[in-house]
């Protein structure tokens, strides 16, 4: 059983749709190497994900070899998309787990995918307002730079 699954309950789907380029059609077990591969995350933070609760309940092989479902790589992508807005890894594990937890947590849920949309959109803010000093600078150096090589030649 994956992170997103919970018996009896609707499932939370991940992230975006599945990039199916990355895998190899028709499969849907995975080594650790391809997941590796695929994800462009380390064997270390793959485990780490698992022992820290973010991913759980990995399926193993009759050897004990992990193997990851196309499930958990859609899982995967959407860790990903959390790490990039700047959640932190304890909010990430409580959101797993509150998925794991089933539908009565879906207010939960919302609150925590809210208030970390709302940091988002407040970093990009930031970001334009940044990106408008940058342009200002790079427009007075062009002009400043056209204007020392006309002076220059002329």
């Amino acid at each position: 059983m994956t992170v997103t699954e919970t018996p009896g309950t609707r499932t939370d789907s991940c992230a975006a749709p599945p990039h199916p380029h990355r895998r190899p059609q028709g499969q849907d077990a995975y080594t650790i190497s391809e997941v590796v591969a695929f994800t462009g995350l380390t064997a270390h933070t793959l485990r780490w994900y698992e022992r820290i609760g973010l991913m759980p309940h990995i399926d193993r092989s009759h050897t004990g070899q992990r193997r990851y479902s196309n499930r958990d790589l859609d899982w995967l992508d959407l860790v990903g998309k959390l790490r990039l807005t700047g959640m932190p890894v304890a909010d990430m594990v409580r959101y797993a787990e509150l998925v794991r937890e089933g539908d009565q947590t879906y207010t939960e849920r919302f609150e925590l995918l809210e208030a970390t949309r709302r940091d988002v959109l407040s970093r990009i803010d930031e970001l334009r307002d940044t990106l408008a000093v940058l342009d200002r600078k790079i427009s007075f150096y062009a002009d400043a730079g056209r204007a020392y090589e006309k002076e220059k030649v002329g």
